[in-house]
């Protein structure tokens, strides 16, 4: 299926554990997606401290870096995970959404590339500095997409 819509895609509300951890859609452009993980008490790592543990925050960043794919490539199409690589900055800030903000950088036959940052507020304070690589099934995508390798 090609001309993925986003808006229509996040309709249907996420589902798994991006649904369960209340994950959706902040803002998007042509190669970009923002998601927003709101804080919640079900999702402290840290008693003491109130503080959203790693996990979600990895979950988030997954979806949203998987997602700008699709926006790049404008199609729904199948892709795994091949390599998620997280630096944390910082701690986030008890009671404060946290925003996932990823763009695919390129796409080439097998695979695709992207990066991100997860922030509570301000893009310029990161939480965590993300790069994620995704494998592309052979002949999955479209061949004729902006950015691509053919």
């Amino acid at each position: 299926m090609s001309g993925f819509d986003l808006t229509r895609f996040m309709a249907r509300g996420m589902w798994g554990h991006g649904g369960r951890l209340g994950i959706s859609l902040h803002g998007f452009g042509d190669d970009w997606v923002e998601m927003a993980l709101p804080y919640s008490t079900d999702l402290i790592g840290d008693e003491a401290s109130g503080v959203i543990a790693s996990g979600p925050i990895i979950a988030l960043m997954d979806v949203t870096t998987s997602l700008a794919v699709w926006q790049r490539i404008n199609a729904f199409a199948p892709h795994a995970t091949l390599d998620l690589r997280i630096d944390y900055l910082r701690r986030a800030t008890p009671g404060r959404t946290v925003i996932g903000r990823a763009e695919c950088l390129r796409v080439t036959r097998s695979i695709a590339f992207t990066r991100g940052l997860a922030h509570d507020g301000d893009p310029a304070d990161p939480i965590a500095n993300v790069s994620a690589t995704f494998m592309l099934p052979n002949g999955a995508y479209p061949g004729s997409h902006s950015g691509s390798d053919q």
